[in-house]
């Protein structure tokens, strides 16, 4: 099966049911299959071919939804490329994926114009709302030419997406997910969670990122269900669509869930009225948000993860038996191993590495056979995440393996100490890394958020941790800072933090 046909098979079931609600406008089903249809034509009528890369450089939009599909059913592959990204960042993109298209905005136009001599395989540009030229396509004119139902023969093994990584070791690398990978992944999280056809999503996650590719997009449309989409989070807006729209699911980061828990009334009242259920993924939850929305909202935040090579979804808990701290069990169909150092598998209860096993696993990465042949080392995913698996199969993601510093020959676990600080009342968000200092080599430092409208000193969050943790876990220096970097999808990047220290753009005040 082809991931297209979710939403062909939903456009026959449910053809007058709301598809996506957009800015002030609708569309149904019917109309959003026969949209896609319309611009699958023109792309073969542009000449793609089978497998050929397409990029997209687009924020959350209907537009980005319909291209999505047009790309797949024409029998190519979607290379989603981040709004955020400079020319060197996209140039990079485009010709390591050999894009032969890129559909975008005006806006990204002059960008593409100052690099096209530099992208030897790009044949044409797609601009929303633009005129066509000897470069330039308009959107708008492969939309509208009425085309007959396109089936381009498609197999499960074909790549649908290509998704380039974060790039924290260097170049993004290009991940290769086919459809079967996420057709599996779509319906394995459909059962796990429980989505439902009468659900209605709020999308506010990054449209170019894994996580909502397929939690807030293919398994919406794979159920016949409704998406309200907005071009990014405001917590504010959040609110106001639950209450008014009537929304039902939201997926979410953790940091967006902190965010909206700040604006919400302390006791029981309509602000999360009418949600049945949210899904965080994309980086840990911490416990203590996790509990506030349960005792005092009576709302279940339903945690998975798993990085996007594993299109993305590997695990996550059941609504059911939902254990804080934890991402949940594998997926039905997923195998998950966690190995040490040497590759050995550990018993239950031990740390080392997360692997992962399943037919969500991707193809590998593009161009890259020695990064493919590491991080598939004996068939298995090496998720580069340190984690456990208790007795009953939950899984428990410990920190990034790049992440865990050692202290006097002993390890210690960055999200340790940050869950310790986030009970702290005063904290709202806080990061901690390792930096160097001159006499005591590396050592634990908290760069820490403070509620609204509270004081403190450094000190006594360092104080704090010692009254729960190891003295050697603790932090040896601590900042109070306005805010803490994100990436695109709203994650604490520790990789911009540590540059910025690095770079002297922050100083630490050193504790006790």
């Amino acid at each position: 099966m082809s991931v297209d046909l979710f939403l062909r098979r939903s456009a026959e079931q449910f053809p007058d049911q709301a598809a996506v609600y957009y800015d002030h406008g609708s569309t149904t089903y019917r109309q959003l299959d026969l949209e896609v249809d319309n611009l699958a034509g023109g792309l073969l009528g542009l000449g793609l071919e089978h497998q050929q890369r397409v990029a997209l450089i687009l924020g959350n939009s209907l537009d980005y939804a319909r291209s999505y599909f047009a790309i797949v059913r024409a029998g190519g592959t979607v290379v989603p490329i981040n709004p955020l990204y400079k020319g060197e960042e996209v140039k990079y993109i485009l010709n390591d994926a050999e894009a032969v298209f890129l559909i975008t905005i005006p806006p990204f136009l002059p960008l593409v114009q100052s690099i096209r001599g530099q992208l030897p395989g790009l044949k044409k540009v797609i601009i929303t709302g633009g005129q066509s030229d000897d470069f330039v396509v308009g959107f708008e004119d492969l939309l509208s030419r009425a085309a007959r139902p396109v089936e381009a023969p498609v197999s499960g093994n074909d790549i649908a997406a290509c998704l380039y990584t974060s790039g924290t070791t260097g170049r993004p690398k290009g991940a290769l997910l086919s459809h079967g990978n996420l057709v599996f992944d779509t319906e394995a999280c459909i059962a796990r969670i429980g989505f439902r056809h009468e659900d209605h999503h709020l999308c506010v996650l990054p449209m170019f990122h894994s996580f909502c590719q397929t939690a807030a997009m293919l398994c919406p449309i794979a159920t016949g269900s409704s998406i309200t989409i907005h071009q990014q989070f405001n917590p504010d807006l959040v609110l106001k669509e639950i209450s008014s729209r009537g929304i039902t699911v939201f997926c979410g980061v953790p940091t967006m869930f902190s965010a909206i828990l700040a604006r919400l009334p302390e006791a029981d009242g309509p602000g999360l009225a009418g949600l049945r259920l949210c899904a965080s993924g994309g980086a840990p939850m911490p416990v203590e948000i996790l509990n506030a929305y349960q005792k005092t909202y009576g709302v279940t935040i339903i945690e998975g993860n798993g990085p996007t090579e594993t299109s993305p979804v590997s695990y996550a808990n059941l609504p059911e038996l939902c254990k804080a701290g934890s991402v949940g069990p594998p997926l039905d169909g997923v195998r998950v191993k966690i190995v040490d150092d040497n590759d050995r598998e550990l018993p239950v209860g031990e740390i080392g590495e997360i692997c992962i096993q399943g037919p969500n696993v991707m193809q590998g990465y593009l161009n890259q056979p020695e990064a493919t042949a590491e991080a598939m080392k004996g068939g298995w995913f090496h998720t580069g995440d340190l984690g456990r698996v208790d007795e009953d199969g939950y899984v428990y993601i410990i920190d990034r393996k790049k992440d865990m510093l050692i202290i006097g020959g002993l390890n210690v676990y960055p999200r340790e100490v940050e869950e310790c600080l986030y009970q702290h009342p005063k904290v709202a968000e806080n990061a901690v890394i390792g930096i160097n200092e001159k006499l005591r080599g590396e050592i634990p430092a908290a760069f820490i958020v403070l509620k609204d409208g509270v004081q403190a000193e450094p000190k006594e969050f360092i104080l704090y941790c010692r009254k729960y943790l190891a003295n050697y876990k603790c932090p040896r220096a601590a900042l109070l800072v306005e805010s803490l970097p994100k990436n695109a999808t709203g994650k604490i990047d520790k990789k911009q933090l540590r540059e910025a220290y690095a770079m002297g753009l922050i100083a630490a005040k050193t504790g006790l």
